[in-house]
């Protein structure tokens, strides 16, 4: 079971990432002075991005917690 932990503490760590990637994608576009219609679809692929960083991170943890509950 201690690899079970140990690739669930990766997974979270890999989705930790991901939402750090995405808000500093989000400053950049903030600060780059986009038009309206630019920023609403930069935004959409942070969201995207954003959500499949935290699916990730649940996974993560949800992996962790099994291999201590099972181990």
């Amino acid at each position: 079971m201690q690899a079970v932990i140990w690739a669930g503490a990766a997974l979270t760590v890999a989705g930790l990432a991901g939402l750090v990637y995405c808000i500093m994608r989000a400053t950049r576009a903030k600060r780059s002075g986009l038009d309206d219609a630019a920023m609403r679809a930069e935004l959409q692929r942070v969201v995207t991005i954003n959500l499949a960083a935290v699916g990730l991170s649940a996974l993560g943890l949800a992996a962790v917690v099994a291999g201590i509950l099972l181990g």
